[in-house]
């Protein structure tokens, strides 16, 4: 399941943690697109997340951080983990927004409309 950090907030997100926790639901993994933007705005000041890994493993998950914009580390990080635990598992992909285009890098108006 992939996600963003922005999507986090709803508590439909939180409810489904629960029930993979009480399931047991050791083959399912969510990753986070931890980019710290959401609609037009840092994720800090519409709803402070943090500390997103503690609030995974208080539910019960396997907590993991990759460095989302290098993919061959997150498939190596998937490719590591213990699926037989009876845990599910977070993979928190720390990434930056625009990653690469030095103008739109970490700009919450690029994050979900072109700006003027």
């Amino acid at each position: 399941m992939l996600t963003g950090d922005g999507e986090l907030e709803e508590g439909s997100n939180w409810e489904a943690a629960m029930a993979a926790v009480h399931f047991e639901l050791s083959n399912l993994v969510v990753i986070v697109d931890r980019n710290r933007l959401q609609l037009a705005d840092f994720t800090h000041n519409i709803m402070d997340l943090d500390p997103l890994d503690e609030k995974f493993r208080a539910f019960g998950f396997e907590i993991h951080d990759v460095n989302g914009n290098q993919a061959d580390s997150v498939w190596k990080r998937l490719e590591s983990l213990d699926y037989d635990n009876r845990k599910p598992k977070v993979v928190v992909a720390h990434t930056i927004k625009g990653h690469g285009v030095s103008f739109m890098e970490n700009v919450p108006a690029w994050a979900s409309q072109i700006p003027r």
